[in-house]
């Protein structure tokens, strides 16, 4: 009875906090950069529908590694086809675990959806089949990499004042970033409107900072103490964590209301009362 109470509370303080309005994490970008492509693609826009709540989804299985608690996940999670969790003890979940049920089965096919949405989308910029972002400032748009996408430093995403800017990038194959790489939001650049579509699997190194929601057709391997700034969403692989931190957008990185920091402590203390 005492942890049913303690779920019901969670969920409950949990869709008071997705209710809240929230400020935006930024950070200043490097005034070394290049501006590689002007203006934003304003009628760039993508629907996750009912994938949006989940921080983490995956298709077959999640998996997290680690220390008791050492995984922040801020979002729901759930896994199908194969519904296996498997390390919940290591996670500090400050949303709802829907496992394999109905709304996770939702969540995959809103996914599907909007991974091949991501998919058709006509690129405004077309890389060459491997390539490197490091160094590059980049306004809203398509971006194409017909095969590998990587990141081994600072990739400065700048929305130039403009709050509707999308970046949506197409990685035909994987996208790898590297130990300590990052990705800097600028000029009111919103992590809601960045989305990177993966032709296979996407890997975030140690220690790497990353914006934007992972749309990867097989698997997503976050590694020791990766964060991510958005979401994971596998739609035929695993997802795989080890002392990471995963947070859905709608909750700030850098600043909370003071409505979700105060529910946000509570649902801590209430979490270890369990």
């Amino acid at each position: 009875m005492k942890e049913l109470h303690c779920t019901k509370y969670i969920s409950q303080t949990y869709a008071t906090l997705k209710r809240a309005r929230f400020i935006p994490a930024s950070l200043a970008m490097a005034a070394s950069m290049t501006l590689l492509h002007q203006g934003a693609n304003a009628a760039v826009t993508l629907s996750l529908g009912a994938a949006s709540d989940f921080a983490v989804l995956a298709g077959a299985g999640i998996t997290v590694a680690g220390a008791v608690n050492s995984t922040l996940i801020t979002g729901d999670i759930g896994s199908y086809a194969t519904t296996s969790i498997t390390g919940l003890e290591n996670t500090t979940l400050f949303g709802i675990n829907h496992a394999g049920d109905a709304v996770t089965q939702q969540g995959n096919l809103a996914l599907g959806a909007a991974y091949t949405s991501a998919f058709e989308l006509t690129p405004t910029v077309t890389f060459t089949p491997i390539y490197d972002l490091n160094g590059l400032t980049l306004a809203g748009g398509v971006y194409n990499a017909p095969s590998s996408l990587w990141l081994t430093g600072i990739l400065t995403l700048d929305a130039g004042g403009d709050p509707d800017a999308v970046w949506v990038f197409q990685a035909g194959s994987t996208l790898i970033t590297g130990t300590g790489s990052n990705v800097i939001l600028a000029g009111g650049a919103n992590t809601n409107n960045i989305f990177w579509q993966v032709g296979s699997s996407a890997t975030l190194g140690t220690g790497s900072i990353f914006e934007g929601t992972i749309m990867a057709s097989q698997s997503i391997t976050l590694d020791t103490g990766a964060v991510l700034n958005a979401r994971a969403l596998a739609q035929s692989g695993a997802v795989t964590m080890d002392y990471n931190t995963v947070t859905i957008p709608e909750t700030s990185s850098v600043l909370l209301s003071g409505l979700g920091l105060i529910s946000l402590l509570t649902i801590r203390r209430r979490n270890v009362a369990c």
